[in-house]
């Protein structure tokens, strides 16, 4: 690159996020600014000030939520090239645009990447499937690559502790930063040296298990046929385990739609699941409350009041029950 250009790396701090650009940076090694947070925190083009002769790469991050942050980086100069699986909208039609942009269900960012590589770094990939509820898709990755069936449980439980890690509502409520996780990974070419090297994936597995047990004696507050709402008290472990709780309900009863809301300020974050072929969408349901948005199967709301709860269990029970 030419003196005063920067590539900067714009990505969620789950596991698909992680786990996409350790397989850009395997393919392109470069230094690169980094910029990410907490999963929710998905407004992370706001924090980007690139310029003429920037590459930006963005990863698992919703385009229709950073439309207006990704145009204004556009007219300053810089080139963005942008992988993501949630609803954009309508794309954008700007020659420093590059997007690959794919709301099907059963892709990840990281399957886009994959693709984009020729699946030159697949192991990531099955992990951050694994990681983003994505069973099926990620057997069917791992299929092609000569791992057995314990490779492919360390790269499930790899996959879901990494996910687990970017919960909660502010950096201080995980247990690893995403930035500082990243550079952890980026010692590793093959995300089952992570595994073997222990230390903090010990930490995140560990502390994931601890959570989900927790969890385990919190009762619904509304179940029926087609569904569950749980609420969960004020607990940091409540913070963070709620995502990967809506994960784990969802692969116990993958014919029910799953919300889980998770105590946050004065109301609670929804992580809403929802099984293949839903009547409604779990993004579509979620775009009804302000802050809502996602993909078909997999979305959420940033922000139920608490007043509001009543009102989402009902609609709930409407949509899925």
């Amino acid at each position: 690159m030419m003196p005063g250009m920067r590539r900067i790396d714009v990505f969620n701090g789950d596991a698909d996020g992680l786990c996409a650009l350790r397989q850009l940076r395997l393919a392109e090694p470069a230094e690169s600014q980094l910029v990410t947070g907490v999963k929710r925190d998905i407004a992370l083009l706001e924090r980007v000030q690139a310029g003429p002769g920037d590459l930006v790469t963005v990863l698992d991050v919703s385009l229709e939520r950073n439309r207006a942050a990704l145009l204004d980086m556009l007219a300053r100069g810089a080139r963005v090239r942008y992988f993501d699986h949630h609803y954009a909208g309508e794309i954008p039609s700007h020659p420093g645009l590059e997007a690959h942009i794919d709301v099907s269900p059963g892709v990840c960012t990281s399957i886009l990447v994959d693709r984009y590589l020729g699946g030159r770094f697949r192991a990531w990939a099955v992990a951050a499937a694994f990681g983003d509820g994505l069973d099926q898709a990620a057997l069917d990755l791992g299929a092609t690559i000569p791992f057995g069936a314990v490779e492919l449980e360390k790269l499930r439980e790899l996959g879901r502790s990494l996910n687990y890690n970017a919960y909660g509502e502010t950096e201080d409520d995980l247990l690893v930063p995403p930035a500082r996780l990243y550079r952890v990974l980026g010692k590793y070419a093959d995300p089952l040296q992570f595994v073997a090297a222990r230390d903090i994936y010990d930490r995140l597995n560990r502390g994931r298990h601890d959570d989900l047990e927790a969890a385990a004696g919190v009762a619904p507050r509304w179940s029926g046929p087609g569904g569950q709402v749980m609420v969960l008290p004020e607990a940091a472990w409540s913070r963070r385990v709620s995502g990967t709780l809506a994960n784990h309900l969802a692969g116990l009863h993958r014919r029910q739609a799953v919300a889980v809301l998770a105590p946050r300020g004065a109301g609670y974050v929804v992580s809403l699941r929802v099984p293949a072929g839903a009547r409604c969408s779990a993004d579509d349901f979620c775009r009804a409350f302000p802050g809502g948005g996602g993909r078909k199967q997999a979305a959420g709301i940033d922000l139920l009041p608490a007043a509001d709860i009543d009102a989402f269990v009902e609609r709930f029970a409407s949509a899925y029950g």
